[in-house]
């Protein structure tokens, strides 16, 4: 996921022996940083294109989008990014530190994966619909344990600084996933328009956060609920049994003071993850459970849409 939204990013090379990105050589730093700013400032978005040999779906997706056969009768279409986390969390310099913690690489970094998520909205206008954006932070799983080396305060500065960008250039809704168990305080104070979690393995942990998550939802904020599990056997569990799931998280949550029916307004139904390494045949079956879900709980919901 880091290498495919590296492009156009300074200071960074694929190192085919190890798979993975890592620091160029120090003595272009300087000039390298320059350059990057200079497009960045003058808003070449083009620059920081995702090229389609680093995203054939997005690409896949766009030309059947652009068939005139497909109607376009939903309002919106999601896109995704890695989030600026995960990406500085997860290549290290040559003395082995993360780019986390180089501020002035890790400025940079965060806002090239901005300007190439702006890249990607502008794509998406393109369909008709209103664009999604989800910065993916799978790297803040576990967070807060005794292993993780990220600051909260600093992991809140990042997440405002790319959705504040965004924001800024363009109409768009903006969402943050992390699959595992997290500080959801931490997720909610970055302010998303959505927050998405695996609400299949992990929503006792999510629910931990009353007073965070009422707020958001007092906020206008939208919860997605990651409730069609995406590992383990595919398709072993029935919509009802995903429905009385979810239901037990709305109880819960109504318990707090929450208005069930806005609570369903401002709820989607998810995979509980992303679905590219499965097989073809897993991800319909997948999907082809989300609407019929979807229609159990609008039954017990009336006033969702």
């Amino acid at each position: 996921m880091n290498v495919q939204f590296s492009e156009g990013l300074p200071l960074l090379t694929f190192d085919e022996a190890k798979g993975a990105l890592v620091l160029a050589p120090a003595d272009n730093r300087e000039n390298a940083l320059t350059t990057f700013y200079e497009r960045f400032f003058s808003g070449e978005i083009d620059h920081f294109k995702i090229s389609q040999d680093h995203a054939a779906g997005l690409y896949e997706m766009l030309d059947a989008l652009a068939d005139p056969s497909v109607e376009a009768h939903d309002r919106y279409i999601k896109g995704q990014t890695v989030g600026p986390v995960t990406f500085t969390a997860g290549i290290k310099d040559r003395e082995g530190n993360l780019l986390f913690h180089d501020r002035e690489l890790r400025e940079a970094l965060v806002n090239g994966l901005a300007a190439k998520a702006l890249w990607q909205i502008r794509m998406l206008e393109r369909t008709g619909r209103n664009p999604v954006i989800f910065l993916d932070e799978p790297s803040l799983s576990g967070f807060g344990s005794a292993f993780s080396p990220l600051e909260r305060h600093e992991v809140i500065e990042l997440l405002r600084s790319m959705i504040g960008y965004l924001r800024q250039h363009a109409d768009v809704l903006i969402g943050i996933h992390c699959c595992g168990n997290t500080d959801w305080s931490m997720i909610l104070d970055a302010s998303p328009d959505i927050v998405s979690f695996d609400a299949f393995d992990h929503m006792d942990y999510f629910l931990l956060y009353p007073k965070d998550i009422k707020r958001f939802l007092d906020g206008g904020g939208i919860v997605a609920w990651g409730i069609v599990p995406t590992c383990g056997p595919i398709g072993k569990e029935t919509v009802e049994a995903l429905s009385a799931r979810v239901t037990q998280g709305f109880d819960r949550i109504k318990a707090w003071g929450v208005d069930p029916d806005r609570l369903a307004t401002q709820s989607l139904l998810t995979p509980a993850c992303g679905m590219g390494s499965l097989t073809e045949s897993s991800a319909i079956e997948i999907l082809s459970v989300l609407p019929r879900l979807t229609e159990d709980l609008r039954s017990r919901f009336p006033l969702a849409h």
